[in-house]
């Protein structure tokens, strides 16, 4: 798997941090994503696709590989 994240579309809701904790955080001082792992294991592609499902502004495309 692998991911394109569009930062200019992120509104900092933060559902991406919560999903896939591993591999997402928030900018402390905007909220806005940051990837922490840009090569996620397979035992966390479930929770980036859960991730890219239920963000808000739709700022995770995921390409399956």
């Amino acid at each position: 798997m692998k991911f394109d994240i569009d930062l200019d579309k992120c509104v900092g809701a933060g559902v991406c941090a919560i999903a896939a904790p591993e591999v997402f955080d928030q900018n402390d001082s905007d909220g806005i994503i940051v990837v922490l792992d840009p090569h996620p294991s397979p035992d966390q592609e479930a929770a980036v696709r859960d991730a890219a499902v239920r963000c808000p502004a739709a700022v995770i495309k995921l390409t399956e590989q």
